[in-house]
């Protein structure tokens, strides 16, 4: 099996038909408890001297699928799965920090990432500093006696500003740091951050790895280790657990992972160029256009360039309000991932609870619009947008 390719591990990987009736689709455990055999088995269970299944906050044989699923995915020893992509977040942070610690994190990241870091972190006695991880020399000028983790996006959201994943990985080992990368917008199709030596992967996998919005949930992968520690801590004790139905779901949406990001991934190429020609557009963020200050790199480290695009309409904000108003197929909606093209104002959404000062150091201008291409005829997309351009 290690020696197919992923797109075929992506539909087979972790699953076989079930020995008792044939089904061959994973089964939904929806239990909440299990049944021990017998006094000892059950005190074995709780001790980890047996293997099984005592509790679905503590895992189910359905979320067992996703995972083992995920973990070859990305190339990584152990994965476990959430309820949400902050249910990741927190679980894979606070695992490893204690108060008195630091946290390098860049900038910009996810609105709720950055309440987390910004708004409770302190509280707890959690020190961050929000550094733009583009310039890898941010990192070495920011690492204190107490840093314990750096924390990034690549591409960040929303500016689409990578980081270069080897040199952060070098900088963190080099200084006894854990390095963690939030992987949602490329997933393990298109970039793999554990082969370049980072720590851990994790998802918001409401995104590309559910693909039809219809779930919400998050996956963290790493080392053996690092999974079991966050398994039996954080994620335990702070109870964000995945449902086995969202398991199911994020199963379903993994055998036609490779299939819907190719589609995407090809659509955006021809919406960016498309945006990148029109009049109107003030800047466009893109990895995949040759204008993109990092399109190098991201041709070093990614296997395609994703379905997110950023960009500034002349006009400011005001143009960007009227052409997101005036769409007809593309749909004003947070979120991003879907089988539909989806678009937003992240100053005023996605990033409102950026303070402004913050969001304008991260690149989030009032006028920044995201777009996130579905799978749609690329031709009906552009249509879309050239009909909206066209009412400025």
């Amino acid at each position: 099996m290690t020696n197919w390719h992923f797109n075929t591990r992506a539909v087979h990987k972790g699953e076989s038909p079930c020995p008792l009736t044939g089904a061959l689709r994973t089964p939904i455990y929806q239990t909440s408890t299990f049944a021990f055999k017998d006094v000892e088995q059950g005190g074995n269970l709780f001790k980890g001297e047996d293997k099984g299944y005592i509790y679905t906050r503590l895992g189910n044989p359905t979320q067992t699928v996703l995972e083992e699923k995920m973990a070859d995915l990305e190339e990584g020893e152990a994965a476990c799965a959430a309820a949400s992509g902050m249910a990741a977040v927190t679980s894979a942070t606070l695992a490893f920090l204690n108060k008195g610690d630091h946290i390098i994190s860049s900038r910009p990241l996810y609105g709720c990432t950055y309440s987390l870091f910004k708004d409770f972190f302190p509280r707890w006695g959690i020190e961050v500093s929000f550094v733009d991880l583009a310039n890898i020399e941010s990192i070495p000028k920011n690492i204190k006696e107490n840093t314990r983790m750096i924390y990034f996006e690549t591409p960040a959201n929303p500016t689409m500003k990578l980081a270069d994943l080897a040199k952060v990985a070098a900088l963190g080992k080099s200084n006894n740091c854990i390095t963690v990368v939030d992987n949602t917008f490329m997933t393990p199709y298109f970039q793999k951050p554990l082969t370049y030596g980072i720590d851990i992967v994790l998802h918001s996998a409401t995104k590309y790895i559910g693909g039809h919005g219809d779930v919400i949930a998050g996956i963290i992968i790493s080392n053996k280790d690092y999974i079991d520690e966050i398994k039996k801590g954080t994620l335990k004790d702070l109870g964000g657990v995945i449902s086995p139905f969202d398991a199911w779901l994020l199963i379903r949406g993994l055998k036609t992972l490779p299939l819907r990001m190719e589609r995407i991934n090809n659509n955006a190429i021809e919406v960016a160029h498309f945006l990148a020609s029109s009049p109107k557009i003030q800047e466009i963020y893109y990895p995949g256009l040759a204008q993109h200050p990092q399109h190098q790199l991201a041709k070093e480290q990614m296997t395609g360039f994703g379905g997110m695009i950023s960009f500034e309409l002349k006009g400011g904000f005001a143009a960007g309000k009227k052409l997101m108003n005036n769409l007809k197929l593309c749909t004003l909606a947070v979120s991003l991932g879907d089988a539909e093209t989806l678009i937003q104002h992240p100053s005023s959404m996605t990033h409102s609870v950026v303070c402004e000062d913050d969001r304008l150091l991260a690149g989030i201008s009032e006028g920044l619009v995201r777009l996130s291409v579905g799978i749609e005829d690329a031709r009906d997309i552009i249509s879309d947008l050239q009909q909206g351009l066209a009412n400025l």
